[in-house]
């Protein structure tokens, strides 16, 4: 499990000051950004360098509470599944008196940026992968 804190900004929220739907997608995302720029694979080395593309094929999302402007929330990520060619990050959302506020789930595939064709997971990617579902209570 990795965690990545955040405060919902007034951008996140609706008229309401509520955190509009589709930004918890938002902050899951930031923490997978986040989470695989500390792996190695961060999006700009993943574009420039590697030979393959990580797609988000499946994406959900539960949501328990609100959150409101200034809220402070701690996303815990973790590998749910790890497949040939995907692989599943489940994702915990909680505010800032550690309630359960949301939950989310993204898979991603592995394809070729030649073809965009579905490809297995690159050997490096895939350890490091491993390594990541090991790694406990790491705050970043």
């Amino acid at each position: 499990m990795l965690t990545y804190k955040t405060t919902i900004k007034l951008h996140d929220t609706d008229a309401a000051g509520l955190l509009f739907f589709a930004n918890q997608f938002k902050i899951v995302h930031e923490a997978y950004e986040i989470l695989f720029e500390q792996i190695g694979f961060g999006f700009a080395k993943l574009i420039r360098d590697c030979d393959f593309f990580l797609p988000i094929v499946h994406a959900q999302s539960d949501y328990t509470a609100p959150l409101f402007v200034g809220d402070k929330v701690k996303v815990e990520v973790r590998l749910a599944k790890i497949g040939r060619t995907s692989f599943t990050l489940s994702y915990r959302l909680f505010n800032q008196n550690n309630k359960l506020v949301g939950t989310s789930q993204t898979v991603h595939v592995s394809v070729a940026k030649t073809t965009k064709k579905k490809i297995p997971l690159p050997p490096a990617l895939l350890r490091v992968l491993k390594k990541v579902s090991s790694d406990r209570g790491r705050v970043w």
